[in-house]
């Protein structure tokens, strides 16, 4: 009964969390807490997702590479403009449409949760972890690239939202908030974006060549 109780109050005050984030955001992009961003930028034959992570503190940056990926790398550095660290993600098209990233075993997103928006749920994946933030993966499919971004002190139990997102004026994909699950993990936000826009990019680059 004490248990019933708990969850279903965990629950009104998800529901009640909802309703703020969707008031806050307006027309825009989500506010995530403890994020400034994530921001979108189409860069050559690269997609860059930078963010900064408010809570995330670090001496000195680093650059990783992203398993599987061979081009495609992670960025993690102090913010020179305020508190937190800038986390940068830059992937290459080639990697995105590359037939060995897409032989990967699909993946739910942690904690068993399904991808919002696809309809398998699960999407070929690789997870990895850098200083100070474990279990982040990238998944990949034929019209989604996704980023998991964990969110360790967002303590919602329960709550999990998905709204558009854009870039500029044109939306891109959607962005997804998790809140913890039942055993007090596995909270972050998952960023999935059409990979529309950067294949015509490519077949572009492709057809100046003949």
């Amino acid at each position: 009964m004490e248990i019933t109780l708990r969850k279903r109050l965990l629950t009104v005050i998800a529901l009640l969390s909802f309703s703020f984030f969707s008031v806050s955001c307006g027309e825009g992009n989500v506010d995530i807490p403890g994020v400034d961003g994530p921001n979108v930028n189409l860069l050559e034959d690269n997609v860059v997702v930078s963010m900064v992570l408010e809570d995330v503190s670090i001496m000195a940056g680093a650059t990783y590479k992203v398993p599987k990926y061979k081009k495609s790398f992670i960025g993690l550095n102090p913010n020179l403009e305020g508190a937190g660290s800038v986390l940068t993600f830059t992937v290459s098209l080639d990697d995105i449409f590359s037939s060995d990233v897409n032989r990967l075993d699909p993946k739910t997103l942690p904690g068993g949760r399904m991808i919002p928006g696809v309809a398998a749920g699960a999407l070929p994946a690789v997870a990895f972890t850098v200083e100070k933030i474990k279990n982040m993966a990238f998944y990949v499919g034929p019209k989604v690239f996704g980023i998991w971004v964990p969110l360790h002190n967002f303590n919602l139990y329960g709550f999990a939202w998905t709204k558009s997102f854009k870039a500029g004026d044109k939306r891109v994909g959607n962005i997804s908030l998790f809140g913890q699950d039942e055993n007090g993990e596995n909270a972050g936000f998952f960023l999935a974006l059409s990979v529309k826009s950067a294949y015509e990019k490519r077949l572009k680059k492709l057809s100046r060549k003949y």
